[in-house]
């Protein structure tokens, strides 16, 4: 065999994998469109809270900026940390009890692919929410902010799906399809109040404000706030080493899980 022959095998490998992968993300994006409840609660609830909070007090300032502009920030990261919870959390908790999982098991599709896709639509989700957010502001909110600012902004929002994504799968694999749901906004609306996404951080109790660093949404709002100078304590290093340490935490309870689930199916 040659080499150019063993190239063209491998070049077609790898490209039936690649079109495996892609197909599973296309289709995992459209199956939560699709589902009315998932898009309204996920892509309509941070704007409307942003019309109701953010459009209404906006002659109010909070953290040096104009509302509008600092709450672009928390409710962006509101809304990705809901289109990653809720969009891998629930999914995975009922695809789990559908028995959905053995049937991909004896697909010829890679299992990675499964995850890869629910990251892709998490993001996805999350890059059409920023979207919807920061056209409102623009053209309601008169919000105004360099090019860069921007840029950073919107970046840094959209990968905060990657370690909420963690915990939606860590929560998929430790409760069931029909507790799911309710366990995950037990977990999802009083972090968020915690966290100073609703409300500045600084306004909040102060019990509440020596806990919020222990939750994940505090340091992801405080890096999207810092994007524009409007950060309310910590160094982006810190933010960012703490959301890592947490992504892990969560991977490795997802992975405790999958491990449990394939021992009681399998072992």
């Amino acid at each position: 065999m040659t080499t150019t022959t063993l190239d063209r095998r491998l070049d077609r490998r790898l490209d039936r994998t690649l079109a495996v992968y892609r197909t599973e993300a296309v289709h995992e994006l459209l199956k939560l469109l699709r589902i009315p409840v998932f898009a309204i609660s996920t892509i309509a609830f941070p704007v409307m809270f942003y019309v109701i909070f953010g459009l209404t007090f906006g002659e109010r300032t909070a953290g040096g900026v104009g509302v509008t502009t600092y709450m672009l920030a928390t409710y962006g990261a509101f809304g990705v940390i809901g289109a990653a919870l809720f969009g891998f959390g629930v999914s995975v908790a009922t695809e789990r009890g559908q028995g959905w999982m053995r049937l991909k098991r004896v697909s010829p599709m890679p299992p990675l692919a499964y995850f890869v896709a629910k990251v892709v639509m998490s993001t996805a989700v999350a890059a059409i929410i920023v979207l919807a957010l920061s056209l409102l502001a623009v053209t309601v909110g008169g919000v105004r902010l360099p090019v860069t600012e921007w840029g950073t902004l919107a970046l840094v929002l959209v990968a905060g799906a990657l370690p909420f994504s963690a915990m939606g799968l860590a929560c998929g694999y430790l409760v069931g399809p029909n507790s799911a749901p309710a366990v995950l906004n037990l977990v999802y609306l009083p972090m968020a109040f915690a966290s100073g996404l609703w409300i500045p951080i600084s306004q909040l109790p102060s019990v509440v404000q020596v806990a919020a660093p222990f939750l994940p949404p505090y340091h992801f709002a405080q890096l999207s706030l810092g994007t524009f100078g409007a950060s309310e304590g910590g160094s982006p290093l810190v933010h960012v080493g703490a959301l890592a340490l947490f992504t892990a935490g969560f991977l490795a309870v997802a992975a405790w899980g999958f491990r449990r689930d394939e021992g009681r199916t399998y072992g």
